[in-house]
């Protein structure tokens, strides 16, 4: 799950990539993820979700998988546990997954940049090979 919600900032990332040929669109992008204030407001976020999530009482639904499989470890689960007392809760987790997001959307930021820089000949790149391929497509066979 960590790796997941470090991960967002680069699926941030991956969803305007249609739009990096948009200059406007890929500056603000750029801007975005490479603002400071901004990494801070995305990592107290999640920091935030994970802290809720880690308190969330689990003992209403371990007695319900408890009653459908007697059987089950769920039995002797508190009814009072919470999500964060199953996963061995770590008090500083949700400090160091807010860390994870900020250091996650610098690197997004940086891929975009480099995105944004070299768009222009990706563009070239990919009209030359348009090019070729109708070209290809249009010679005869040997």
């Amino acid at each position: 799950m960590r790796l997941l919600v470090a991960a967002l900032p680069l699926f941030a990332l991956a969803a305007p990539l249609p739009a990096v040929a948009a200059d406007g669109e890929a500056r603000d992008t750029v801007a975005t993820l490479n603002d400071p204030a901004m990494q801070d407001r995305m990592a107290d976020t999640i920091s935030a979700i994970v802290g809720a999530l880690m308190q969330m009482p689990v003992g209403p639904l371990a007695e319900a998988v408890a009653r459908v499989d007697p059987d089950s470890g769920a039995a002797y689960i508190p009814a009072d546990a919470t999500l964060g007392e199953l996963a061995g809760r770590d008090p500083d987790f949700a400090d160091r997954m807010a860390d994870d997001v900020r250091a996650g959307t610098r690197v997004a930021g940086h891929a975009v940049s480099a995105i944004a820089a070299y768009a222009p000949l990706l563009k070239d790149m990919a009209r030359d090979l348009a090019a070729q391929w109708e070209r290809e497509r249009a010679a005869p066979r040997h």
